[in-house]
């Protein structure tokens, strides 16, 4: 009977929980905590970023960020401190709101929706503020849903439309702590150093047919799992998984 009882007030409490997380004022109050966090680590970290002068020439003209999904905690700052005026992509629903708050402390606009919700909408808006000269775009091409560290070809659309190239982005660390979820999300620690990459610039031309079209978003995809692992590598044995998605990492979980 207690036992029941326990279960009973455990979800209860869950479920008060998950409602408050969609109360406006709680998500600020969310979106402070973690950007007092956010900053402290970077703060105390010691920074190592290649080729950081392509994001500076970029901050205020058309172009795409690109970064895995689980990469976004210090990509932020970093962002920030480059000067960097523009829209991140984010889901309309809850959590990506939240992310959204967040976002908006680090100078970041939002468009809202994804490839799978509001796709269309999205792309327009997207191109539309790319075209206007002074903005740029920052967005998980594996994101929201996964699969992990597979490159959707939304980025590709933005830059075929518009012109704009497209920038992958990745950092790593020396005191990581990769969370137990589908992106295996990256925690930095305190006094760190933390260790990046910005890519070239890829540009896609508008005339590029269907079957070149898949062959860049393969050899960008390749390239940024290969800049993943490479910064991994200098700091950790772990490998971050490919093809998960919150569903199948989730059955994953049960069987292990």
């Amino acid at each position: 009977m207690i036992g029941v009882m326990t279960k009973s007030v455990k979800k209860q409490f869950g479920r008060l929980v998950y409602e408050l997380r969609s109360w406006t004022i709680i998500q600020w109050i969310m979106a402070l905590v973690y950007y007092v966090l956010i900053w402290f680590v970077y703060i105390t970290s010691r920074k190592e970023i290649k080729d950081y002068d392509i994001l500076k020439k970029y901050r205020k003209k058309p172009a795409i960020f690109v970064f895995w999904h689980g990469r976004t905690m210090m990509l932020s700052p970093l962002i920030s401190m480059a000067g960097v005026r523009g829209y991140a992509i984010a889901s309309a629903r809850r959590d990506g709101r939240a992310i959204a708050k967040l976002e908006k402390l680090f100078g970041l606009k939002t468009i809202y929706g994804s490839s799978a919700d509001g796709g269309v909408s999205v792309l327009r808006k997207g191109v539309k503020i790319l075209r206007r000269g002074d903005n740029c775009l920052a967005l998980s091409p594996d994101g929201p849903k996964g699969p992990s560290m597979r490159f959707h070809d939304g980025a590709l659309y933005f830059a075929k439309m518009t012109g704009a190239p497209i920038i992958p982005v990745c950092v790593s660390c020396s005191r990581p702590w990769f969370l137990n979820r589908w992106d295996r999300y990256l925690l930095t620690k305190p006094f760190s150093i933390i260790r990046g990459s910005v890519g070239k610039p890829v540009f896609v031309d508008a005339k590029t047919d269907v079957k070149d079209f898949e062959k860049l978003r393969k050899c960008l995809e390749d390239l940024m799992v290969k800049q993943a692992y490479d910064l991994d590598k200098q700091f950790t044995d772990f490998k971050v998984e490919q093809d998960l998605t919150p569903n199948n990492f989730a059955e994953k979980a049960k069987i292990i």
